[in-house]
């Protein structure tokens, strides 16, 4: 159903709701809260500290605006409830002042400090709202929540039908409501118990069809016919044996089953969970030798291109004695070289192909490859998978996924179902253990000395923020601010570089080269360094705010240094004295043992920290908080594809097709 079907909906909004992935009704009423604000009115003296609060007030004073600096200003005032006078100060809301007469009756939203007898306001609003349940949405710039209420509401009017994915057998089990009753419980709930039963029902149907794809790859890797590799298993020895270091056991048992796969004629379908530094590469380097010996060309995918860059190099080194032609394929090469490759892979004369995932819709048609290998395999969902082992490059080609996000293997094994697992949890022993410090923000001054410590020794420091701008509510450090404070910190004298999500890929290499190459000494950064290139002089990670991020990012974070025999340091600086995570962190370098904590002590978010992409991007269901649910949702999956429940199942025959059209 079209959007122009709701009332106040044109083409500036429709544009609106497209940034959010809206582009129909059925869209925008699967478009779920991911909060809810309990609208119930207190007086002033019932309003607790640190919690949001609800209060009818009267305006008493003039308005006063200050300007505190660019794009920065605070408004204030006083009101009264109850007989009782409060100060009221809200930030970045200047345009207010108009509507904030004298006399004028108005709600507040906000918390209240009665130490302090202040009101700090996240909004204002001018009319009487009803005591209810209202559903909060993530939004975009221009869209405000009660504009998307308003569209929930008039398309709840519509004679709609979503598709219910749950099957009939498992509603009555479980006394499931009906999909159409839980979106418009999800989205209009009369009470607590509207939530969690609207919750239950699309939390489980998004699980389950997950599950069942899962299941559904599961049994057909387990027929996937492949290519029987030949190799001499003493070349490969003589290859290991030459390396200028000893491989951990966990390498060598991982290379073994690898090994063991490629001599089968099952098609190798594993993924290998490693921890920052565990040594994948290697891993890498000595399937795509043992499949070169074999006669076949591989593929090595990795998510950006300046990390492709940094796996051709690495593998030219491990390769330097052996005749293996390596090609590199990015987006920055010219027409003319571009066709000049695809020609030599064509021929057979390019035994390894190293480049991004568009490898997979870019015109390479390999003579016989044998092998492919992809890096992050995080970054995938099941339809992607099954891209990748199938229509994407060859169906009989061994498929190796490398991912440096470590998991508890209970966990691995129910969401990765599809793939064989291995684990390479022990570190070679030649790089020094990170030390790891908590820093409140008050003492700021000995993270700034420890920096330039490691400036003097010409090394390089990581910084690292959760936001890009300045968020006043949250009053938390932003790339943009932190710059500005360690520029005043260092007299302007040290070359500081700022990295976010919001910059074109190409501006994200070429800032991340200038960091490699050592023009830039700082780079100030959102998450998105997670994963990123080796810099072996950076010595220093700082993460402000650390107590805004789940261990396993933090882990991850804490793993772009240390990545060279130089002693790193990473410091967690907070104004939380108490947070368990974050000594978590200062007490372990073990991304296992760290997961499982995080497992424990972290309620939602996404998958320890990393987001999914594609299909295992859920609406409503958290693979962590809902790990029961999923647990069931596994084996009633595994019961409705084994006994062929699905036979007759229009949506569940469709979604097969989706999968076999990709094989």
């Amino acid at each position: 159903m079209n959007l122009n079907l709701i009332a106040k909906i044109g083409p500036k909004t429709e544009k609106l709701l497209n940034k959010i992935n809206i582009y129909t009704v059925e869209d925008l009423l699967s478009y779920y809260p991911y909060r809810y604000n309990i609208i119930k009115f207190v007086n002033i003296d019932e309003a607790l500290d640190n919690t949001i609060s609800y209060v009818l007030a009267t305006v008493l004073s003039d308005i006063k605006v200050a300007y505190i600096k660019r794009n920065f200003n605070r408004l204030s005032f006083i009101a009264a409830n109850n007989n009782q006078t409060f100060t009221v100060t809200i930030f970045n809301r200047a345009f207010l002042k108009k509507n904030l007469t004298l006399n004028r009756e108005i709600v507040l939203i906000g918390k209240y400090n009665k130490l302090k007898n202040t009101f700090v306001a996240n909004d204002i609003k001018f009319s009487y709202e009803k005591e209810r349940i209202e559903a909060v949405y993530h939004l975009t710039e221009g869209l405000k929540n009660s504009t998307i209420e308003s569209f929930v509401a008039s398309a709840l009017q519509l004679d709609y039908n979503i598709a219910d994915y749950v099957p009939d057998i498992y509603n009555n089990k479980y006394k499931l409501l009906s999909k159409n009753e839980a979106i418009k419980l999800i989205h209009q709930p009369k009470s607590i118990t509207d939530i969690k039963r609207s919750e239950l029902k699309l939390i489980y149907e998004e699980l389950f069809l997950y599950m069942f794809k899962i299941n559904y790859l599961k049994e057909i890797n387990k027929k996937a016919q492949g290519i029987k590799k030949e190799f001499a298993m003493n070349l490969v020895e003589d290859f290991l044996n030459d390396l200028s270091f000893r491989l951990t056991t966990d390498q060598e048992t991982t290379i073994k089953e690898i090994l063991k796969d490629m001599q089968s004629d099952i098609r190798m379908n594993r993924l290998v969970l490693g921890d920052v530094g565990s040594g994948k590469t290697v891993v890498a380097v000595t399937a795509i030798f043992a499949n070169y010996l074999s006669g076949y060309q591989s593929a090595f995918m990795a998510p950006t291109e300046i990390l492709a860059k940094q796996h051709y190099e690495t593998l030219q080194n491990y390769l330097a004695n052996y005749d293996l032609k390596i090609g590199l394929l990015t987006g920055s090469l010219t027409k003319k070289n571009k066709e000049k490759l695809y020609a030599q892979i064509n021929a057979g004369e390019i035994d390894v192909v190293i480049g991004t995932h568009a490898l997979l819709n870019e015109g390479a048609a390999f003579a016989s490859l044998g092998l492919v290998i992809t890096d992050e395999q995080h970054r995938f969902g099941v339809n992607q998978r099954s891209l990748l082992q199938n229509k994407g490059l060859n169906k009989d080609a061994d498929v190796l996924y490398l991912s440096a996000t470590p998991i508890p293997r209970t966990y691995a094994l129910t969401i990765y179902g599809d793939l064989d697992l291995s684990q390479i949890k022990t570190k070679p022993n030649t790089r020094k253990e990170i030390i790891t410090k908590v820093v409140l923000e008050k003492n700021i001054r000995e993270v700034l000395l420890a920096m330039l410590e490691e400036l003097k020794k010409n090394h390089q420091i990581f910084v690292v923020s959760p936001l890009i701008e300045q968020n006043d509510e949250l009053d938390l450090n932003s790339v943009n601010i932190l710059k500005e404070k360690l520029d005043r910190a260092f007299n302007n004298k040290v070359p500081i570089g700022i990295l976010h999500g919001k910059l074109k890929q190409k501006e994200k290499d070429e800032l991340m080269l200038e960091f490699q190459t050592g023009k830039i000494k700082i780079l100030i950064s959102t998450t998105v360094i997670e994963v990123g290139i080796d810099i072996p002089k950076a010595s220093l990670m700082v993460i402000f705010n650390a107590e805004r991020f789940g261990l396993a990012t933090l882990h991850q974070l804490r793993g772009r240094v240390g990545r060279s025999d130089i002693q790193s340091y990473c410091y967690l600086v907070t104004n939380d004295d108490n947070n368990e995570r974050l000594k978590v962190m200062a007490s372990s370098n073990d991304g296992f043992y760290i997961s499982e904590k995080d497992f424990e002590l972290r309620g939602g978010g996404d998958l320890f920290g990393v987001k999914q992409s594609g299909d295992m991007t859920f609406k409503i269901a958290d693979l962590k908080r809902d790990y029961k649910i999923l647990l069931q949702a596994k084996i009633d999956s595994e019961n409705y594809l084994a006994k062929s429940l699905f036979k007759g199942n229009s949506l569940y025959e469709k979604e097969l097709e989706k999968i076999n059209f990709l094989d």
